[in-house]
């Protein structure tokens, strides 16, 4: 027994968000927890819980057998370069697929391995030698990750439905190649593309989404109104970037659903007007000159006021008594600010 038991039962406990946590630094776990006598013997699977199965850190080279009744499988630091087209054809009803940390590439992924999963809602690809997206991939599919890879092509996401987190950070991906993919994307709320190799912003992206993060990379410019289209957009990171003031159109970020916005470790010298319903706003590390309130309130009045709770202005050419007096007038509910 390892201590892929704990880390089923724990995300089982806090899968509300829609994220699986991994708790693989627990020391202990549960004497309750013993092995199903339906597992696959280099494997374990909890007694309590005999639809996981979990077979990380054995060296494996290959996809083991399956028993049927298997719906979570766990395959993480591994050794395994190919899957076979048959390697699941006894757990059609997989619903949970973890290949992190092996040695993956496409030309050794056979057929329509994963479309045959008609039950399949998260697959996770991540530290593996793909230089593409996976695919066909069956519309059950709700989680993908494939970060830390080497990809440098997306295939066709067309029919994924259900599709709704897509982790694609620490790859080679550029905007051309992102716009055609994913655009067809009617339920994703969550894109992270950090860390790729992109000097444009997307186009295209669903505007379904909720969260999307395209920090370290290279971007310098942002169309006019591009954020306008995405009318429920609520956290935005684009900190690490080559940003600066004339590559910001004026209204870029008032954006009345968002509530976090990071522009840290850019070039801006001066701060970009945000919507008053703004709660969490960074800015560290650039070059900003001056604090204008008029980029947080339009209008000064009893009840026009900014919502920011937690400010960041660290690393600029700003101090705390080049802040002018009226700030607070604006920022009534700011709880922190960080000034050098």
């Amino acid at each position: 027994m390892n201590l892929g038991a704990l880390t089923f039962f724990l995300a089982l406990i806090s899968g509300a968000s829609g994220h699986y946590y991994d708790y693989d630094y627990y020391l202990a776990y549960p004497a309750f927890l013993r092995s199903s006598p339906n597992c696959a013997p280099e494997c374990d699977c909890p007694e309590s819980y005999p639809t996981a199965m979990y077979c990380d850190e054995l060296k494996l080279k290959s996809v083991p057998m399956i028993p049927p009744g298997i719906k979570y499988l766990y395959l993480r630091n591994n050794q395994i370069d190919h899957i076979d087209e048959k390697a699941f054809e006894n757990v059609t009803d997989l619903q949970w697929l973890i290949l992190d940390h092996n040695l993956l590439e496409n030309s050794k992924i056979k057929g329509k391995v994963f479309s045959k999963l008609k039950q399949l809602k998260r697959l996770h690809i991540n530290y593996n030698n793909l230089t593409e997206s996976v695919g066909p991939l069956p519309k059950s599919l709700q989680d993908l990750q494939l970060t830390n890879n080497k990809i440098t092509k997306l295939g066709s996401f067309d029919g994924l439905v259900n599709l709704t987190f897509v982790h694609l950070q620490h790859n080679q991906l550029k905007e051309e190649t992102i716009s055609a993919a994913l655009k067809g994307l009617k339920s994703l709320e969550y894109l992270d593309l950090s860390f790729n190799q992109l000097s444009k912003l997307p186009s295209d992206l669903p505007m379904s989404l909720l969260t999307l993060y395209l920090d370290n990379n290279q971007i310098k410019n942002i169309p006019d109104a591009y954020f306008k289209r995405f009318g429920v957009l609520q956290y935005l990171r684009l900190s690490h970037n080559e940003l600066a003031d004339s590559g910001i159109p004026g209204d870029t970020f008032n954006i009345s659903s968002l509530l976090e916005l990071d522009l840290s470790y850019n070039k801006l010298k001066s701060i970009p007007t945000v919507s008053e319903n703004l709660e969490n706003y960074y800015l560290e590390v650039n070059q900003l000159e001056k604090f204008d309130v008029k980029s947080f309130c339009k209008i000064l009045g009893p009840l026009s006021y900014s919502k920011i709770k937690h400010l960041r202005l660290d690393g600029n050419r700003l101090t705390q008594s080049s802040l002018p007096h009226d700030m607070y007038e604006c920022l009534r509910v700011l709880s922190e600010i960080t000034v050098n």
